[in-house]
């Protein structure tokens, strides 16, 4: 591998509850000036842009699961990247568990919801007037994207990055859940998605540099009021980040009650308590470098 430079722009880290500072799920990893996406939560595509990355630049795009706070975005993502395009970009690969590929096609095949739309841009003439006065040449193509529908012993091998995948024990049986680990010659970030702690993100984690780990309340509060199943708080990824051995721990996917000021000073006091790496509560529209 080159040695490229990675950063880590988390757009979107919280739940499917909206606040004024965060709503749903999506990181971008720039891996030297190549853009891979992991989920696409609502907003996503404002927040890239806000972030300074635009939507053709992506050609990337693995979903950990396909609850609304992890998707919901995604048609404005097809939508906005194919509008944006002069036709010359490199298509969409998408991989992530079912229904991957059946969404993709329901959303912009050629009876999908939005197929109306792009054949009216395709066909309307000040719309390819405008394709054209952006560099494209006619006839302008429907979207077309690269669909995978994957599993846990998914490997994905390019020039300058690696993406692995593992179990994420989450929504089963209704939905299919995973974590990914992407390494680069610069290091490795583990995304783990929405999970509780279990054994195989702990083992795709190993001695990783990044972990952006789900921490939806404290442990104390999920436990007694069952919404701790399938879910980590501060503890749960603090405990998977020491047996690990993760060298810096980015909580994500904040619910509204941990994310006030005085329950983060809580839950990063929990973690230290556990684990004595960095931690870093993780906010929308950062980055840092890998």
């Amino acid at each position: 591998m080159n040695m490229p430079e990675v950063k880590i722009h988390p757009l979107g880290s919280g739940t499917p509850t909206p606040t004024p500072q965060r709503f749903g799920s999506s990181y971008v990893a720039d891996v030297g000036g190549e853009l891979i996406m992991i989920d696409c939560g609502p907003a996503t595509t404002w927040k890239l842009v806000k972030a300074g990355m635009w939507p053709t630049h992506v050609n990337t795009l693995f979903f950990t699961h396909h609850h609304f706070d992890h998707n919901g975005d995604y048609p404005c993502f097809l939508l906005t990247r194919w509008d944006q395009s002069i036709g010359t970009e490199g298509e969409l690969e998408v991989f992530g568990p079912a229904p991957t590929t059946r969404l993709t096609e329901q959303l912009i095949g050629e009876e999908g919801a939005f197929a109306y739309e792009y054949q009216a841009r395709i066909s309307f003439p000040t719309s390819q007037h405008v394709f054209v006065n952006r560099g494209g040449t006619l006839p302008r193509r429907p979207p077309r994207v690269q669909t995978h529908d994957i599993g846990p012993d998914f490997v994905h091998e390019t020039g300058n990055w690696t993406m692995r995948a593992a179990v994420a024990n989450h929504a089963q049986p209704y939905l299919e859940c995973l974590s990914y680990r992407l390494d680069t010659a610069a290091g490795s970030v583990v995304f783990t998605g929405d999970t509780e702690p279990c054994d195989s993100v702990l083992e795709l984690a190993q001695g990783a540099d990044v972990m952006l780990c789900m921490c939806w309340d404290l442990d104390h509060l999920m436990d007694d009021c069952g919404e701790g199943d399938g879910q980590c708080g501060p503890v749960g990824a603090a405990g998977m980040a020491a047996k690990a051995g993760v060298r810096k721990l980015v909580l994500v996917h904040q619910g509204p009650h941990i994310a006030r000021q005085d329950q983060t000073a809580v839950a990063l006091a929990e973690t230290r308590k556990i684990y004595d790496g960095e931690v870093v509560f993780g906010a929308e529209l950062t980055s840092f470098p890998l």
